[in-house]
């Protein structure tokens, strides 16, 4: 039997919706007026005329930004680095994952193992006790300093671990009892049924991966190696663009700010693009692998 809905329950139900609009606007509008300056002519930037529909509407911006090798690079080395640092991330997590998971399984130093994770989850040694390790590795101005140090990310690793502990007990005994060796259990049981929690971990590591800007500028001495994210943050904190006879006829519309607007178009689309198709796990990952002991 459904009970119903007191008058109080509606509003409670009203004011969650109106929240949740609420904030659904306060982070879609800033990012509609950095589209509307990314479109918008030179005078109307500069006048500060620009809301959230662009005035003067131009493609100078987009045009000038296509001729930006760096740019491209850059966007280039970050997608690479999307690419091989989840796939990394995945990896490292399920072989990590899988064998802690198991308590049915010998494993010396499981409990050690653990709180050492743990640990190294809470604390750190410091930004120059990390920076000194990876140069007495030799991995200043390499990519692989961009990957290696998150191939084991506790807590996407953890939610692996606890997603990994609801599988059903029988359906591993099963195969067991078949021959199925722990390879065998892992790729055609554990991993066909933890797709939400895999979802999940692959999101939370793509977001990561793709903002991620301050380790390029620090181990990287040339700028043609920084990830996109990096090149993007010298752009507007060095205010790049400088023109000393003012922009060319050719892009007559373009402005430091329009571009910085244009860049950051760019920067975010990838994540916007790849969210809607990962969401529907998200919840379900999320919640599956944090609630288990």
């Amino acid at each position: 039997m459904v009970a119903e809905r007191t008058l109080a329950d509606r509003v409670v139900t009203l004011a969650l919706y109106l929240g949740t609009a609420l904030a659904a606007l306060l982070t879609v509008l800033p990012f509609l007026h950095v589209v509307a300056i990314s479109l918008s002519s030179r005078p109307a930037i500069l006048a500060y005329l620009v809301g959230l529909w662009p005035v003067g509407i131009t493609l100078d911006n987009y045009l000038w930004l296509m001729q930006n090798q760096q740019f491209f690079v850059s966007f280039g080395i970050s997608v690479a680095r999307v690419v091989v640092g989840v796939s990394a991330i995945l990896v490292v997590g399920v072989l990590t994952a899988y064998p802690l998971s198991r308590d049915d399984i010998y494993l010396p130093g499981r409990t050690v193992f653990k709180f050492v994770m743990l640990f190294a989850m809470l604390f750190n040694g410091g930004l120059i006790p990390f920076f000194l390790s990876m140069r007495n590795l030799g991995l200043l101005n390499n990519f692989l300093v961009l990957i290696l140090p998150h191939a084991l990310t506790i807590f996407l690793t953890i939610l692996i671990i606890n997603f990994f502990r609801g599988v059903p007990a029988e359906l591993r005994d099963a195969a067991a009892i078949d021959g199925a060796s722990h390879l065998d259990l892992l790729v055609q049981i554990y991993l066909p049924l933890s797709t939400p929690v895999l979802a999940t971990v692959a999101l939370f590591a793509a977001i990561f991966h793709w903002n991620s800007w301050f380790d390029g500028i620090l181990f990287f001495n040339d700028s043609t190696m920084w990830p996109l994210q990096a090149y993007l943050y010298s752009w507007i904190s060095t205010g790049t663009v400088q023109w000393t006879t003012g922009p060319s006829e050719q892009y007559r519309n373009i402005t430091p700010d329009g571009l910085t607007a244009t860049f950051i178009v760019f920067a975010a689309m990838p994540i916007v693009l790849i969210y809607p198709f990962l969401q529907r796990y998200f919840v379900t990952g999320l919640t599956l692998g944090s609630v288990k002991g």
